[in-house]
């Protein structure tokens, strides 16, 4: 498939700006992100890039302050793995129990957990905080028989994590056909099964569940609009992770899980970056 390559300026730049941008564009249908001096390098596929949603994710840009431009051309075709391979992503321990690398690793760290993640164009290595954040909370969490719904699956690296932590069955959802297939590839290379991958939104979740464990690594902005449709899926005692998020935006949050009867249960910070947890009372 065909990508396109944008190089993002953000002046000032900062860390801050950076991560604001790329969950923006990442609303906007872009897949990967590349940190750069001055800003970010972004891809997307040619055939879905929009003009008008991209001027519109600049748009809401929350930092009134920073200034984005950009250019952008045709990016050349790569070996995405490769590139990965010499460039991004290396293995990655969590916990000290769970090891996370790609087929072309060698010298894996031993971990209780071994899962192998060709993530090509997408998200979802371990490496950002809210993934290695959430993956934390999963080791520690009760699964064994559990329902697990993983919302924003991108390479469903949680949900494989879950059916090895002994979840019943796991559904992966995401709204890129992209992430869907990298996911069935994933799963297949875990050697994993009873998680059913599909494209949607929140607004496809009348078709699941109930589910005794949900979680959302996505945005403030989704989560704070979807919450209402993971909670109306949830069985009575259930529990909530969500990410994707920072410290300051605990509040926000909260107030929206106490609006849709959840009950705060706890969250862990990394770098600003926060995953929170709430639960369904069970009666």
């Amino acid at each position: 498939m065909k990508y396109l390559e944008f190089n993002f300026q953000t002046m000032p730049c900062s860390e801050t700006a950076n991560d604001l941008l790329a969950g923006l564009l990442g609303e906007a249908g872009f897949e990967s992100f590349v940190e750069q001096e001055n800003g970010l390098a972004a891809y997307i596929q040619k055939d879905l890039y929009d003009e008008a949603a991209l001027k519109q994710a600049l748009a809401d840009f929350p930092m009134p302050d920073t200034q984005v431009t950009y250019t952008f051309a045709e990016a050349e075709d790569k070996d995405w793995n490769e590139e990965w391979e010499k460039n991004f992503f290396q293995p990655i321990v969590i916990g000290n129990r769970c090891v996370i690398h790609s087929t072309f690793h060698h010298d894996v760290p031993q971990a209780d957990y071994d899962v192998v993640i060709n993530p090509q164009m997408a998200f979802g290595t371990g490496h950002h905080e809210t993934t290695s954040l959430v993956i934390g909370e999963l080791l520690d969490a009760p699964l064994e028989g559990k329902r697990v719904l993983d919302m924003g699956c991108g390479t469903s690296i949680l949900a494989i994590l879950a059916r090895m932590r002994g979840a019943a069955a796991c559904t992966a959802i995401d709204i890129d056909d992209w992430c869907v297939r990298n996911s069935l590839e994933n799963i297949e290379l875990n050697h994993v099964d009873n998680i059913q991958v599909f494209q949607g939104d929140a607004s496809s979740l009348k078709q699941v569940g109930p589910f005794d464990v949900v979680i959302a690594n996505i945005n403030r902005n989704i989560l704070l609009q979807d919450m209402k449709y993971y909670v109306a899926r949830m069985a009575p005692g259930a529990r909530l992770y969500m990410s994707g998020f920072y410290v300051d935006d605990i509040p926000v949050i909260h107030a929206e899980a106490e609006r849709n009867g959840l009950t705060f249960a706890g969250h862990q910070e990394k770098n600003r970056w926060v995953v929170t947890r709430f639960e369904l009372p069970k009666q």
